[in-house]
């Protein structure tokens, strides 16, 4: 009976350490099946909401993609539906010639450019835009090298000028004028025009008016030969290659017969003219009416922005805002009604537009400075910047819309800063 009882016992331990070994072999099965319920819950978790982390395995234009990141993958401050407002002058149909090309951004390449457009043109030394005139005005800024510009006033008096890199100059609707590149290597220019349907298609060139003007009426209206009426070029110049001019002197002399020179000044050096406002971030130079006269109908701002630096935030109630990037790269925010914006990245070449009263910054985002000029058909600049504003309304209105206390008010600039830091 005694072995029978230690049988018993043995049989009894072995069997609690065998059911002791289930149940942890059973905890940790369960534990274990628990992890992988829990892993598969997690990466089933529903998420919503907008993110900045985005796959894209292809196809893709992966240079365009890298040029433009804020187009890409959006500030989560972007929202709704903002029309394009930038078109690069690179994918501009290019109409190359003898002694130059030129190519265009009109409202048929930005549809949302109503109001103004551009031509960006290059003539070798020597090459000519020929003599011609527009349906619309033509203000200019020279790029590169130098140019020699004509024209005459509207009593026919002549004018001639030399242009060089910064130089303006604006010919008024109707008034004849020709481009020609001096030496050593010609010119490249931005021609803006206050029509944003403009095209230089359709100019009225002297080639055209002799190509398509009878025989008979060239010799009664010029009073010459035969024989020179008959070699007259045939067909569209619009740009072709001649010799360098002679001196400026001497053109000037040639031109201006017994009537003299006109006394109207078409051109205007911004490098005699001091920045209009500069602060540690920039500066910027204001050209308009006021200090260009004969510019009636189109204002300039000439910004530079440094490394870090920002345009304010602010907007124009008078006019749309075309723009052309010089130099650097840069990122603006167009914050349309409608609880809408869009932010889009620009750099040398682009074309950049805003509708008048829809407010935006540009923020320089490169390490080298950010220079582009701002258009505006117009007679007179003129903006209205955020912080200004907010600065002289109310304070205790301004902290109820923003949630802010009074040191936060405080910390707003109290007048314009254009480009900051100040």
């Amino acid at each position: 009976m005694i072995d029978e009882k230690n049988d018993s016992n043995d049989i009894s331990r072995r069997g609690f350490l065998e059911l002791g070994s289930a149940a942890v072999a059973g905890v940790a099965g369960i534990l274990a099946m628990n992890d992988v319920a829990s892993a598969q819950s997690s990466s089933a978790e529903v998420k919503t909401g907008r993110t900045t982390r985005i796959s894209d395995p292809g196809p893709t234009n992966k240079a365009l993609d890298a040029a433009n990141r804020d187009v890409s993958v959006p500030p989560l401050t972007d929202a709704g539906g903002v029309p394009t407002f930038k078109y690069p002058f690179s994918l501009s149909n290019r109409r190359v010639f003898e002694g130059g090309w030129s190519r265009e951004v009109t409202v048929r390449e930005l549809p949302v450019s109503k109001s103004i457009a551009g031509v960006n043109m290059r003539l070798t030394a020597g090459g000519v835009r020929e003599l011609h005139w527009h349906t619309a005005a033509e203000w200019a800024i020279m790029l590169y090298g130098s140019a020699r510009i004509t024209a005459i006033d509207n009593e026919g008096r002549s004018f001639v000028r030399d242009t060089e890199v910064g130089d303006l100059w604006y010919f008024p609707t109707g008034i004849p004028h020709s481009i020609q590149g001096l030496g050593p290597d010609g010119a490249e220019f931005l021609l803006v025009f206050d029509d944003g349907d403009f095209s230089e298609h359709a100019t009225v060139l002297l080639s055209d008016i002799v190509s398509h003007t009878p025989k008979e009426v060239l010799l009664k209206n010029f009073g010459m030969s035969k024989q020179s009426v008959d070699q007259m070029f045939n067909g569209e110049l619009f740009i072709f290659q001649a010799p360098i001019p002679s001196t400026l002197a001497e053109d000037q002399k040639l031109a201006a017969g017994k009537l003299g020179p006109s006394p109207h000044d078409f051109s205007f050096r911004t490098s005699q003219m001091a920045p209009t406002k500069k602060t540690k971030g920039g500066e910027v130079l204001i050209v308009d009416s006021s200090t260009f006269k004969v510019s009636t109908t189109i204002a300039a701002a000439i910004v530079t922005i440094h490394p870090g630096g920002m345009r304010e935030l602010h907007w124009h109630q008078n006019a749309d805002e075309w723009q052309y990037f010089i130099s650097g790269t840069g990122r603006m925010t167009v914050l349309a009604t409608g609880h809408r914006a869009r932010t889009m990245n620009f750099e040398a070449g682009d074309v950049g537009y805003v509708q008048h009263t829809l407010p935006h910054y540009i923020e320089n985002t490169g390490n080298t400075d950010l220079k582009f000029i701002e258009m505006f058909k117009s007679n007179r600049y003129q903006d209205l910047s955020l912080s200004e504003w907010l600065a002289h309304t109310p304070p205790e209105l301004v902290m109820a819309h923003l949630n802010i206390d009074k040191a936060a008010y405080d910390a707003i600039p109290k007048e314009k800063a254009v480009i900051l830091p100040e």
